[in-house]
């Protein structure tokens, strides 16, 4: 029986362990979508080469600078480490699926009135981090600097250092962090 038919996996295109390709569900901004790709094609490929969704970067392809920053099941996740056949069934939400239709998401409105990008290549990453962060501290997740007397699962108030930190898997080159941290504070009102 192969993995799809038993619920546990895409299903490969070949015989159990020689397969090189792989079928592949992914809910991508809430529209499904089966691909037959090789099993090394990671998230960011499948969804750039695959899908035409190119709003996710590809910077450092090594998971350092969160260019390619996605949503999977509503966690950020650096999509140029994970392999596509990982994410079956997988809800995926990109900077494309952010806005619903002509209308920019919070996040992305606060991007664009505190300027807070300059090149902004890295924008789309930094906003769907941001985004994920907003959801993690309004859910009690704590970060390295929470303070220690912060009860468990209740909101984290969000300075800017709390702010600095969560996003400190975010690299922008042209420097604009004073104004991610004001659009982030932004949003978070």
């Amino acid at each position: 029986m192969r993995r799809a038919e038993a619920g546990r996996g895409p299903e490969t295109g070949a015989a159990p362990g020689l397969g090189t390709t792989s079928t592949v569900t992914l809910r991508v901004n809430g529209t499904s979508h089966t691909l037959q790709v090789d099993n090394r094609t990671t998230l960011l490929d499948a969804l750039r080469d695959h899908l035409d969704l190119t709003g996710s970067k590809k910077g450092c392809d090594h998971g350092q600078c969160g260019a390619c920053t996605t949503l999977l099941d509503g966690r950020r996740v650096n999509s140029c480490l994970l392999f596509a056949v990982a994410c079956h069934d997988a809800s995926v939400t990109t900077i494309e699926g952010l806005a619903d239709g002509d209308r920019l998401h919070p996040v992305q409105n606060a991007f664009v009135a505190r300027d807070a990008l300059q090149c902004g290549y890295c924008t789309p990453g930094q906003i769907c981090s941001a985004v994920a962060l907003l959801d993690e501290a309004a859910h009690g997740h704590p970060s390295h600097v929470t303070p220690a007397e912060q009860p468990p699962g209740e909101a984290v108030p969000l300075t800017p250092d709390e702010i600095r930190e969560r996003m400190s898997g975010n690299i922008c080159r042209c420097g604009a962090y004073p104004h991610i941290v004001d659009a982030i504070e932004e949003a978070a009102r």
